[in-house]
């Protein structure tokens, strides 16, 4: 694999065979959640046992909610003979005791290898069905190609294909396109929404089923989801707002329905730190026609007021930030905003418009300090870059807590995966408020860090005073 360290005067490329301690997951886990957002759905992993386990492991243990994945349970004659048999007999189990609305096929590193041909065998699969009630999704997502961060955009992106029609009559509905976010965030946005009055379908929304209230019983598959019928309608809409301003437009939902059904698209940052969130805001304001409502007015304000109680404790910091694009670029902003120069700035993934996007937003703010920014990086890169940039804080999952536990650079944990706290899906950083929220923890734990520290700093301090007395000859009176 190849890894890339960029900096404000060039470019330099180091070559490493394979990831230590990687900071991305597979590719089909992305398009898991993204399945999550769809109502009635359910998502088949096209490869072996091994692999669905880690993707359902990996986001139970993050969203704290029991989440099946379904798997065509490949192994070694399989991956001699094709796994056509396999998958159907999957298919024939998902619909039996899931009774989906929706199953999402996603291949793996090795069906992707073997050259499974997922459209012929879902077509084949219908003819010998005959008509069925479940819409049948097939998304290519290879591992050894991207990471979860494109599988997530990639099988939103799908979805969307599969549904949208030319047919569909214009309507008022915008359409919201969001990325890998956390569930808390989700339903920022749509309180922001529907704050202003706006009529929109959001997809992929998953904030209900990754994140649902105690029913007292196990659902196989939860309430909750954007409905097909909806995203059917996509295609109709006067407006798409895409929070994938760092997303490749191979992949892009928005960017699909822009092409092929004249859908104008904006392409906005994630709604996190003011000046991302004002142009949100002004989006809103140009659609609607209406001013800010006042609610949303005064959560401005009291941000711009712990802007003010805070920077003189976050101009000390210097962050690594890390973590999937779209965030990165947003805590970035942020950091920016609150005069926090980031030292390091990261992400496992190797397929994004990123390094771009960073390369206007460092310009703009006229920082006279360029972090180092890295691209298809792992942990022991991360780790080496930060301990020489003099890094004091992350922004990021828990993939980092090495630099916590190995150098006391303490992690504001944001992002997936959130494995070593409870609460992964409820951390909130959207909109004026989830911002404010972020700021607050983010200076308590430069406070923190200072506080705790302080002794030992001062300790360190007179035992070096007393050693250049020594030297000297000279004798304290």
């Amino acid at each position: 694999m190849s890894d890339s360290i960029h900096t404000s005067t060039g470019r330099t490329d180091t070559a490493k065979l394979v990831n230590e301690n990687q900071c991305h997951m597979c590719m089909p886990l992305g398009g898991v959640v993204a399945f999550k957002g769809v109502e009635g759905s359910m998502a088949l992993v096209h490869g072996s046992q091994g692999c669905s386990t880690y993707m359902r492991l990996t986001n139970v243990e993050h969203y704290h909610e029991p989440i099946d994945v379904a798997s065509s349970s490949l192994n070694e004659k399989q991956t001699i003979y094709g796994g056509e048999q396999n998958l159907m007999k999957a298919l024939d189990n998902v619909r039996r005791v899931y009774k989906p609305k929706v199953i999402g096929v996603l291949t793996t590193c090795l069906t992707e290898t073997m050259g499974e041909d997922l459209n012929r065998i879902i077509s084949t699969y219908k003819a010998e069905k005959g008509e069925i009630d479940t819409d049948i999704i097939p998304v290519s997502t290879p591992s050894y190609d991207k990471s979860h961060t494109e599988g997530f955009w990639t099988a939103t992106r799908d979805i969307i294909a599969h549904y949208a029609r030319k047919d569909i009559a214009y309507h008022k509905r915008i359409n919201v396109i969001i990325p890998h976010i956390s569930t808390a965030d989700i339903k920022a946005i749509k309180m922001i929404l529907d704050t202003w009055g706006v009529e929109y379908t959001l997809l992929p929304d998953y904030s209900m089923t990754l994140d649902r209230p105690f029913a007292g019983k196990y659902m196989k598959i939860p309430d909750g989801g954007t409905p097909t019928s909806a995203i059917a309608e996509m295609s109709g809409a006067p407006v798409t707002i895409q929070f994938g301003l760092t997303c490749e437009k191979n992949i892009s939902p928005g960017h699909y329905l822009e092409e092929n059904f004249g859908v104008p698209l904006i392409n906005l940052p994630l709604p996190i730190g003011i000046g991302n969130t004002d142009m949100f805001m002004d989006t809103l304001k140009r659609i609607t026609g209406k001013p800010m409502p006042k609610n949303l007015g005064y959560e401005r304000g009291w941000l711009i007021d712990a802007m003010a109680d805070s920077h003189k404790y976050n101009a000390s910091a210097r962050p690594v930030i890390y973590g999937e694009p779209e965030l990165v670029y947003a805590y970035t902003s942020l950091c920016l905003e609150n005069g926090s120069i980031p030292s390091v700035i990261a992400t496992g993934s190797a397929h994004s418009r990123l390094i771009p996007a960073l390369e206007r937003l460092l310009e703009e703010s006229d920082c006279d300090e360029y972090p180092v920014i890295l691209e298809g990086a792992d942990f022991s890169m991360i780790e080496a870059v930060a301990l020489e940039a003099g890094s004091n804080i992350a922004i990021g999952h828990s993939g980092g807590r090495l630099l916590e536990e190995k150098h006391d650079i303490r992690i504001v944990r944001a992002g997936f995966p959130i494995h070593d706290r409870v609460g992964g899906q409820r951390i909130l950083s959207a909109g004026y408020a989830g911002t404010l929220s972020f700021l607050d923890r983010f200076t308590n734990t430069i406070l923190e860090k200072k506080h705790s520290s302080y002794r030992e700093l001062r300790k360190q301090e007179l035992l070096s005073k007393i050693a250049a007395v020594t030297e000297t000859g000279f004798t304290a009176e």
